[in-house]
């Protein structure tokens, strides 16, 4: 992870990428003084204040993850294809796979758990 040093207060401050709050969208850097943004855009930002106003209203912890039936499903469902896949590559492996094919393998796995870190 690098760092800088923030001119003004000295101490380090982590330059790593960051990502929506809301859609998990890679965030620009930027050099402008002040806050970080949080959001990509306005749309997003207004969905978290939805969700955080409507978790206050239940009762829920704000770091609550509430997910419907279908969209547990469809996360189960991706996180077995990943699975599968990280399975076919160490099969691979066993069985002596060239390795063009198995960086083939690696790289449709990374981006299989690339798609899956976005969750929204």
């Amino acid at each position: 992870m690098s760092e800088t040093v923030d001119l003004l207060a000295g101490i380090p401050r982590n330059t790593a990428p960051l990502h929506c709050g809301w859609c998990g969208r890679r965030l620009e850097q930027t050099t402008a003084k002040g806050r970080r943004r949080r959001y990509c855009g306005q749309s997003c930002r207004q969905r978290a204040y939805e969700r955080r106003t409507a978790l206050q209203r239940s009762g829920l912890p704000e770091d609550a993850v509430v997910l419907s039936d279908a969209e547990l499903a469809a996360l189960q469902d991706r996180l077995f294809q990943l699975r599968c896949a990280a399975e076919d590559v160490a099969t691979a492996a066993d069985d002596g796979a060239a390795a063009d094919e198995l960086r083939r393998m690696a790289l449709e796995l990374a981006s299989s758990a690339r798609e899956l870190e976005r969750l929204r």
